[in-house]
This record gives structure tokens, C-alpha cells and sequence, in this order.
């Protein structure tokens, strides 16, 4: 089949909507989902990035949500016409897979970042018939369809807004990941989240969900009032002695801190904001060397980076539709929707802060 998909051909070229052709259905193991949004992620952005090593040319896109088309084989689990958000690739036969950790995946670097599964994987090309890269995070769903294995597909209820799920699958899984799961934080404890985007928002919203005292940490104002509407109290990054400032509205120091921002200076804040035995957890790839303040983690104070979540998601993004559902878990307002076509707008307004999540909207149909 031929269908529409943004390509991006080198680091430096902007998206090019192409039609691209997959030349078989899904094997076994496998499903193809018609596409309704996917949103897009820095990690998707971080392959222009000088360092980075993922394989181009490529259909990247791995925040989807759609429709199941076809299934390979009786065991995937999913019927045609299941809805489904799209989360990230894991082997499920090592140890950390199989001790419900899969975001720690013996593969997962080789599965979701460089070289994809190799059976089956030169069935994607471009309409020329030059060869694509393997799917990005098993997925390449900034597209009208994608082919993922079974095993990243979680079945949603049927009357959620389908097209706007995606980013449960990876960003938002991630905030409210770190706090649920890598935190285990309780009410009356307290965190303080550094950078209010995609991320840290969704870490905020879980936060407040379960009555944990929120404090959220941003140069924008507009993030910090987003975060403020969700629950949190706002402080501005630039606060004069900021970790004191976060010590004082915690009572003492915060029980948890999730940085968002790779910034060294932050991360030695946070540190300094926790109270003893507090747990600072980094989602954010550091590209430097990362210096500690002295006393930095003196009295148990401890730092860890987490992955995405820590989550199972075939058990989070059910918990977190749930939450939605009960207006607890307010995501929907974090996002706005841009045609398939559009990619590079979404893209400079991603870079440039003007919006917190995008999700592309594919048009058109397959031929």
C-alpha cells in the first residue's frame, strides 16, 4: 500500500511530506494502525542534533494514536476496529522486560532509536523505492499509517478522542510516570517539577491528582500559569534563592524533584531543594558532563534518571485515560493539532515555545 508520511531526508532539511510504500501487511505479531494524530516529541526533533546517530532518511513519530487495519496472526491480542495509542518498542523475552520494567529494555536503544527489528524491516520505502530507515521507536507514525508490533499498542476506550491520545504514549507517560511509579509519591508529600513543558505539565497534573503539594519551576510565564491552573504553585526560575524558596513552600524541603531541563545549574538546585533522603529523577538527556555542588547529596539525597516513567503502558495509559476522564488529568489542554502537511510549522512552534504539545493530524488517504 501507498500512503502520505513526513520524511526527514538529513539533519538540516525540513520535513517533506512524501508518499512512501509498505510492501506487505503485517506479519505475525504485528498490527497496522490507520494513524488519527501523533504527537510529536523532542526526541524526535533531538535526531537533527549533531550527535545524533539514528539512521536517516526516516518517518519519525512515536506519540500515535488510531485505528487497527489489519492484524498479523491470532495472538496480537487486537481486532480491527480496536482503538489504540502507540507507545514505545521492547523485546519482552530479557530480565528487565520480563520484570515489568520495559522502558529499561536490554534492546530498547537498538529497537526504538537506531537500528529497529530486523525481520521484516525492508518492507518501507520511499515512493522511488529507496530504502527508509527501520520504524522509529516501532512506530514511524508521523504518517497515515503505521506497522508496530502488537506488543506497542494499548487498547483505549473507543469514545476517547483518539486523535489527540499519542502523546499519553510517551510524554505525558513520562511525567506522570516519574510520579506515580519512579516516585510513588503520596498526598501530602511534596515534588518540585523544573521546566513546566509537555513533561513537567503532565508530572504536575499527576501530582495534584493524588494531593501532592506542587511546586512548578519555569522561565515562562505562560508554562508557569498553565502549571498554576493545574494545581501548582508557580515560581519563577530566576527566583533569588531559589532552592530556600522551594524549601520554605515544602515545609522543609520538597520529598521529590523531577528536572526536566538538563540545565547543570537547575539540577544542582533541585539537589539543594530536597529535603534529607529526598529522590531527584532526570528525564532529560544530558549532553555534558554534569557538575555536583559539594554537599549536593549529603543526607540521603539521591539522583537517578529515569525512563520513560518507569512504565508498563499497557497499565499507566489506561490509569491516565481514567484520570482524564474524571477531569483530573486535564492533557487535552496542553495540546494543539496541526495538519499532517504542516510538520515544519509545528516544529519552529515546538522550538520556539509557542505551544506545549503538537499533534500532526494526518489527511488523505491511503492508495
Amino acid at each position: 500500500m501507498r500512503f502520505g508520511a513526513a520524511l526527514l531526508r538529513s539533519r538540516e532539511s525540513p520535513f517533506t511530506v512524501e508518499e512512501v510504500n509498505l510492501e506487505s501487511g503485517p506479519a505475525d505479531g504485528e498490527v497496522l494502525v490507520r494513524i488519527a494524530g501523533c504527537g510529536m516529541c523532542r526526541t524526535d526533533l533531538a535526531v537533527r542534533r549533531p550527535a545524533g546517530r539514528s539512521p536517516l532518511p526516516a518517518v519519525l513519530g512515536h506519540e500515535g494514536a488510531g485505528v487497527v487495519v489489519e492484524t498479523g496472526g491470532p495472538h496480537t491480542g487486537l481486532s480491527i476496529g480496536d482503538h489504540v495509542v502507540l507507545s514505545f518498542d521492547s523485546c519482552g523475552r530479557c530480565r528487565n522486560c520480563l520484570n515489568a520494567a520495559p522502558a529499561y529494555c536490554d534492546f530498547f536503544a537498538s529497537l526504538n532509536l537506531f537500528a529497529g527489528r530486523e525481520e521484516n524491516s525492508g518492507r518501507f520505502t520511499d515512493a522511488a523505492g529507496g530504502a527508509l530507515a527501520p520504524r522509529w521507536f516501532g512506530q514511524s507514525s508521523f504518517a497515515e499509517y503505521a506497522l508496530v508490533p502488537a506488543r506497542n499498542a494499548v487498547r483505549v476506550d473507543p469514545e476517547l478522542p483518539i486523535e489527540l491520545l499519542g502523546p499519553l504514549g510517551c510524554g505525558f507517560l513520562t511525567g506522570a510516570g516519574a510520579v506515580f511509579n519512579s516516585f510513588g509519591a503520596r498526598p501530602g508529600e511534596s515534588i518540585a517539577v523544573f521546566g513546566a513543558g509537555a513533561v513537567g505539565l503532565a508530572a504536575v497534573m499527576a501530582a495534584t491528582s493524588c494531593a501532592v503539594v506542587t511546586v512548578a519551576i519555569d522561565r515562562h510565564h505562560g508554562r508557569l500559569a498553565l502549571a498554576e491552573r493545574f494545581g501548582a504553585i508557580p515560581l519563577h526560575a530566576e527566583s533569588p534563592s531559589l532552592p530556600a524558596r522551594i524549601r520554605q513552600l515544602t515545609d522543609g524541603g520538597a520529598h521529590y524533584a523531577l528536572d526536566t531541563t538538563a540545565c547543570a545549574q537547575l539540577i544542582n538546585d533541585a539537589l539543594r531543594a530536597l529535603r534529607p533522603t529526598g529522590h531527584l529523577g532526570l528525564v532529560a538527556r544530558l549532553h555534558t558532563t554534569l557538575p555536583l555542588q559539594a554537599g549536593a547529596l549529603e543526607g540521603g539525597r539521591r539522583i537517578s534518571h529515569i525512563c520513560e516513567g518507569d512504565a508498563v503502558p499497557g497499565l499507566l495509559i489506561p490509569r491516565l485515560t481514567g484520570l482524564w476522564q474524571a477531569g483530573r488529568f486535564p492533557f487535552d489542554e496542553l495540546v494543539r493539532t496541526y495538519p499532517l502537511a504542516d510538520i515544519n510549522e509545528a516544529e519552529r512552534d515546538c522550538e520556539a515555545g509557542r505551544v506545549v504539545k503538537p499533534v500532526l493530524i494526518p489527511q488523505g488517504r491511503s492508495r
